[in-house]
């Protein structure tokens, strides 16, 4: 079995607009997500023993999340029973199946993290902490989640995500922090439009030796239709898209870290501060992400496969 990782982050309730049956009126259609959520969710589906640490409202979105994450085999038990309600993001699809969000976020119980909440996890049997997107920006919890990461790293294998969403947090406040998060990450990976907004206008080669100069060894770019930049201490690689039928993109990036975790983790090269890496197990490990990512991609919603034994994963996870 593969070692435990340990994710940290916010549920978000995915609203999505639909026709409706009656005039003037839209039905939403309502999904549970958030990019550290659909993370372990798309982990514990691979089959790596992935543990969630998250403030669970007791609302009609915080009781769904609670379903859909130990459906999925995800462990909450170091969930915090919260009492304030769930964040919800109002979805739009445009003709290529991406989304835009509009979110309803204001003192919600994602951000709202105290320090003994965190305090009392034990991560004796994890390999790696995975965190990012708002969880890391937001207040009060932020300096929180970061003083969490900073005592995890003496143990653990460090991986964020910033997943920059400017219509909460200007990209300013990503910009100010993202040294400090690389000092602590051994492994970043962010999205396209997430270079775009933290460092406009600059090649992703440059960008990851950017990153490198802070601290992150590992840095993965992913590209959408053409595929990812990985880079390695420097050392550089792309890899190509998988062909599929996209029906959306919502939870792709989620599912390609998942696949990268959890393609790492099978081969026992998380737990420190990965000197068993090499640049051809990266190249492995983005190829199979690309796998789970196009799969995510072919149905709707942060829906990632289940790891079932089938041929799909056969060529990625025979180890």
């Amino acid at each position: 079995m593969s070692p435990q990782i340990t994710v940290l982050g916010e549920c978000v309730a995915d609203a999505f607009c639909e026709p409706a049956s009656a005039p003037n009126a839209l039905t939403l259609r309502v999904l549970p997500g958030g990019g550290p959520a659909n993370t372990a969710v798309a982990l514990a589906r691979l089959g790596t023993p992935a543990r969630f640490l998250a403030r669970l409202s007791g609302d009609v979105f915080g009781r769904l999340f609670r379903t859909h994450l130990e459906g999925s085999d995800v462990d909450l038990s170091y969930a915090v029973a919260a009492a304030e309600p769930s964040t919800l993001a109002v979805a739009e699809l445009d003709a290529q199946g991406q989304a835009a969000f509009c979110f309803h976020a204001q003192n919600t119980a994602d951000w709202q993290w105290a320090p003994g909440e965190l305090a009392r996890v034990d991560l004796s049997e994890t390999a790696c902490v995975h965190t990012g997107s708002l969880a890391l920006v937001r207040e009060p919890g932020a300096p929180v989640v970061e003083e969490f990461l900073a005592t995890a790293s003496h143990q653990a294998t460090i991986s964020i995500d910033p997943n920059v969403r400017p219509l909460l947090v200007h990209p300013d406040v990503y910009r100010e922090r993202l040294a400090r998060w690389c000092g602590l990450a051994d492994i970043l990976r962010l999205s396209e439009d997430d270079l775009e907004l933290l460092l406009p206008g600059t090649p992703p080669e440059q960008a990851c030796d950017t990153w490198h100069t802070a601290g992150a060894r590992l840095v993965v770019i992913t590209l959408g239709a053409d595929g990812a930049l990985a880079s390695l201490d420097g050392e550089r690689l792309r890899v190509p898209a998988m062909t599929t039928r996209v029906v959306d993109t919502v939870g792709a990036g989620d599912s390609f870290t998942a696949g990268l975790l959890h393609h790492l983790a099978a081969r026992g090269i998380l737990g420190g501060r990965l000197a068993d890496l090499g640049l051809d197990d990266v190249a492995e490990a983005c190829r199979f992400a690309s796998q789970v990512a196009a799969l995510t991609c072919s149905v709707p919603g942060p829906n990632p496969p289940w790891q079932d034994g089938s041929a799909q994963f056969a060529t990625a996870d025979d180890a």
